[in-house]
């Protein structure tokens, strides 16, 4: 046989090898995920990546279980596919878990290399994506799966703030497969994944309860009621499409700027936003209808949308520079800052710090919402966080008061003296340690008491009030504002700023990391 021969041979022998590893666990299980509505993991990572980028990483890897009937037992790439490619022209490092192989069970091998592929991203700057479809640990494996877990978990915390980790849920994630997930940036979780650490069967054990996967760990229990997932997809194709349009508004890494789009400098001037807000100042509106109008094309993609509503986050452009936006819900709970909405604002703030991010903060807060639920829950400890989170931030930090700014919420949502670099306030603007009327009922209310007409006098107490403390003039008289503008200049006014500040370097004592209180 000659050589040339013996070659092709060889040749024919690697692409039929390699084909029948792509296959994964074989055609009927395949069928079976298209039934359920699911991808496979070769076909989300087509449909992720930008075409023919993929390479490939350990395809030809193997468990070393022998244990159980584990010996010899062919498991495609052990489960997961990893490698690298490209999304939108820039590189990404992958890991895709194969539910159609053991389930997409993880066990040793199939855990470093999701670790190996999360040091390559590390070492290269590069965003890492993790698709999650699996049943969990791979039980004949003992305690060497669990081994492979902890090498993701610590691989997440050292990416964690250099690289952006986004985690897609297509499928079951339990146990302690669940925490890779949760040390990353976001989680996008689709409508018939589940995620939870103690499944049905347990509870049903411990505490009789019956309860189904879905309403445990499904995605709005997820999302409503855990706040653990930031995005909530249809099926695996939206989901991708959500993962590719959350990493256009990121860098690769935390030594870069944004990506930076067309600079937009149309409609910097929008009067519609000067009838948004009502002039009655208990009445609600929808603060998303500012936010629309002040960033590029109304283009806003809003994080953790069911989630601690009162608070609304997201990322945006602004003249082509992407921006945090954080931003008070006054039509829900008035807007008051709560124990969900601290945790939701604090890390959003944190990851945008990390990832050089300017943060835009719309502010109309009533202040902490009172009762013995929140205070119990750790109101002051949870609400601190926020506070952590501004002033520990060194991008540049604009203010934009458009109602009510009170008390400790207003301290809490950048204030100037909390690190805000440039602080601007609408004619509305209500800047004040409380509100005019609570105010008026404790420094009045000798006077009140005293009046003929107690109800008249109140009123006309609290308008004395009110001109006296709370208008924006007396702030900006204060250097607590920097300036006092018309709604419909809010655009242009956050653009020039960003384009000031966009040099802004800030240093900070020295220190391994500050105490956040967690």
């Amino acid at each position: 046989m000659s050589v040339t021969e013996l070659s092709k041979e060889k040749i024919a022998a690697l692409e039929h090898a390699k084909e029948l590893l792509r296959q994964g666990g074989g055609v009927e299980r395949a069928n079976k995920q298209h039934l359920e509505g699911k991808l496979t993991a070769r076909e989300r990572l087509k449909y992720l990546l930008d075409r023919e980028s993929f390479q490939e990483m350990g395809m030809f890897a193997r468990h070393r279980a022998t244990y159980f009937g584990m010996a010899g037992k062919p498991l495609p790439a052990d489960g997961v596919i990893t490698g690298s490619g490209r999304i939108g022209g820039r590189n990404v490092y992958v890991a895709s878990q194969d539910f159609t192989v053991a389930g997409g069970s993880a066990g040793e091998v199939h855990g470093s290399k999701i670790a190996d592929a999360m040091r390559y991203s590390l070492t290269t700057g590069s965003p890492f994506v993790f698709i999650n479809d699996s049943g969990g640990a791979r039980v004949q494996e003992g305690v060497g799966s669990l081994a492979g877990y902890a090498r993701v978990f610590h691989a997440n915390v050292q990416l964690s703030g250099v690289v952006p980790q986004v985690s897609l849920i297509c499928g079951p994630c339990a146990g302690g497969a669940a925490y890779s997930p949760a040390l990353t940036d976001f989680i996008i979780q689709t409508r018939y994944a589940y995620m939870f650490i103690t499944g049905p069967a347990v509870i049903r054990q411990v505490t009789g309860e019956e309860i189904t996967p879905e309403q445990l760990g499904g995605a709005r229990a997820q999302m409503d009621r855990s706040g653990v997932v930031h995005f909530i997809a249809d099926n695996d194709l939206e989901a991708i499409k959500l993962c590719k349009r959350l990493l256009a508004f990121l860098p690769s890494n935390n030594q870069e700027d944004p990506p930076r789009g067309d600079v937009d400098r149309r409609h910097m001037r929008d009067e519609a936003l000067n009838r948004i807000v009502p002039e009655e100042s208990k009445l609600p509106y929808d603060v998303r209808e500012i936010v629309n109008r002040i960033v590029d094309r109304a283009d806003f993609l809003e994080v953790q949308k069911e989630f601690a509503r009162n608070i609304v986050i997201g990322f945006a452009r602004i003249a082509g520079r992407t921006v945090g936006i954080i931003a008070n819900q006054p039509c829900v709970l008035a807007g008051a800052l709560d124990i969900n909405a601290s945790d939701k604002g604090a890390r959003f703030i944190r990851f945008c710090n990390a990832f050089n991010i300017p943060l835009v903060t719309l502010v109309d807060v009533p202040g902490f919402l009172p009762g013995i639920e929140q205070e119990h829950g750790g109101i002051i400890r949870h609400g601190a966080k926020l506070l952590f989170a501004y002033a520990a931030a060194t991008v540049p930090k604009l203010t934009v008061v458009v109602r009510k700014a009170y008390g400790g919420g207003y301290i809490a949502m950048c204030s100037k003296d909390l690190g805000a670099d440039r602080v601007f306030a609408w004619p509305s603007a209500e800047i004040a340690v409380m509100g005019a009327e609570g105010a008026a009922e404790i420094v009045f209310r000798h006077e009140i008491a005293a009046a003929d007409d107690q109800e008249l006098r109140r009123q006309e107490l609290i308008n004395e009030y009110r001109e006296t403390f709370s208008t924006p003039y007396v702030a900006a008289a204060a250097r607590l504002v920097d300036d006092i503008i018309e709604p419909a200049d809010t655009r242009a006014q956050l653009a020039a700023a960003l384009d000031a500040l966009a040099a802004k370097r800030e240093l900070r004592p020295t220190k391994k990391h500050g105490n956040i209180p967690l």
